[in-house]
């Protein structure tokens, strides 16, 4: 089962820089939802790193049990 979240853990970094592309595709035509899009920019790179360091936290308990 951790072999998945790890590979959804990089489904995040994939959406970040989806998202990143379309910010900078708008950044003259709609500034407001640009910014909207960095703001999930943002979001997805923060939960890449919170599941990376939450699997590996419960990967580190399974092994010691």
């Amino acid at each position: 089962m951790s072999k998945y979240f790890k590979y959804f853990e990089y489904a995040y970094l994939f959406i970040a820089v989806f998202f990143l592309y379309e910010s900078i595709r708008i950044w003259n035509t709609e500034r407001s939802r640009a910014y909207l899009f960095i703001f999930f920019v943002v979001i997805s790179i923060f939960m890449f790193f919170f599941k990376r360091r939450f699997r590996r936290k419960i990967e580190e308990r399974n092994k010691q049990e």
